[in-house]
């Protein structure tokens, strides 16, 4: 299955998501064509089960596309959509069509069937209909909020242009509210939206890495190619490291997460990640030199979602210290067990 995914979405992406495609998305134009293009294959639906209206793929099988999403720098909810509906399916929920988005900070709360509080830094929040939020109340609540029933909204991007907008809510009416089952965290789309990034990081990377090699190759100084130069070399190994460091662990992270996310193997892909993200914007920009820079070039459409997503569903220090929190309460007898099995077992329910 997955080589099927990925090889359709790497045509179609190839396609449709070109740079100006990009770059007129990061001016406010919703890419209606390109979505239409999506939800006809059904991506949005297909880590949903199949008795729920999905495809019933895996984490696993899901792991290309996502790095895909990265690479082309895709602009549109696609793996946030993923995600409200495999969520969705946990909880037994059906799949909704359409892009979907999540907030995973904010404080909303649930009483007497309504929703009141804010969801914060929603992706593509003004671009989908509707949101998958975890609301406290009584117990844990997984809440579909229409975005049209918020008292407010406070449009706001990211670095890269992509939207992360801020919604508040008076008393709204879900449209649907569901127990989080027993076993899911609270922060679970904290945790999925982090392995979300983790795998875009790793895409982005590898399209950066093949973007600068070729460039190194293709530039001449000093009568031959940059790239036969020791210094750049060093360089562009540098940013290989990282890259396939990023791409083993978003894989690892994926493969691990099944009915629910494996902590241990998305904190570390996310601490990988986001590593990553800046000494690999800093390697390709060093070697593009002043035309990394400009506007017309392609360089930037990478480089400033490194600069976003490294920071988004947590930052590397947020990841590194619930990792090291983890670890350290419980204990050195607990500590080869933990990376064996891949899993802390004291969970993290703080937000970034």
């Amino acid at each position: 299955m997955r080589e099927i995914f990925d090889s359709t979405v790497e045509r179609l992406f190839a396609d449709l998501v070109t740079p100006d495609a990009v770059r007129a998305a990061d001016k406010g134009h919703w890419p209606a064509e390109l979505w239409a293009a999506l939800e006809e294959s059904g991506f949005g639906l297909a880590a949903a089960p199949e008795a729920l209206g999905g495809a019933g793929a895996s984490w696993a099988d899901l792991c290309g596309v996502v790095r895909l999403c990265g690479r082309y720098a895709l602009p549109l909810p696609l793996p946030e959509t993923l995600l409200a509906n495999w969520l969705l399916g946990v909880c037994g929920q059906p799949a909704q069509a359409g892009p979907l988005s999540f907030a995973a900070r904010g404080s909303l709360k649930l009483a007497a069937g309504k929703v009141s509080g804010v969801a914060v830094d929603v992706p593509w929040g003004r671009n989908v209909p509707a949101l998958v939020a975890i609301a406290a109340g009584e117990m844990p609540t997984l809440v579909l909020l229409p975005l049209e029933g918020a008292s407010a909204c406070t449009l706001r991007s990211n670095t890269a242009g992509e939207a992360r907008d801020e919604f508040v809510y008076e008393s709204a009416v879900p449209l649907l509210a569901v127990p989080l089952p027993a076993g899911v965290p609270t922060d679970v789309l904290l945790l999925g939206g982090a392995m979300l990034r983790s795998a875009q990081i790793a895409g982005a990377l590898q399209g950066m890495l093949e973007m600068t090699t070729t460039y190194a190759n293709e530039r001449v100084q000093f009568g031959k190619a940059i790239g036969s130069f020791q210094a750049i070399q060093h360089q562009i190994a540098v940013l290989s490291e990282h890259t396939a460091a990023s791409v083993m662990g978003a894989e690892a992270a994926f493969a691990e997460s099944a009915e629910t996310l494996a902590r241990l193997p998305v904190t570390a892909a996310k601490v990988c990640a986001s590593e990553a993200a800046g000494i690999g914007a800093s390697v390709a920009h060093g070697v593009h030199g002043a035309i990394g820079f400009t506007h017309e070039h392609a360089l930037h459409l990478g480089t400033r979602r490194l600069w976003s997503w490294r920071s988004e569903f947590g930052t590397l220090t947020y990841w590194s210290g619930e990792l090291g929190r983890a670890l350290c309460q419980g204990g050195a007898a607990a500590f080869w067990p933990s990376l064996v099995a891949g899993q802390l077992e004291t969970p993290a329910g703080a937000h970034a």
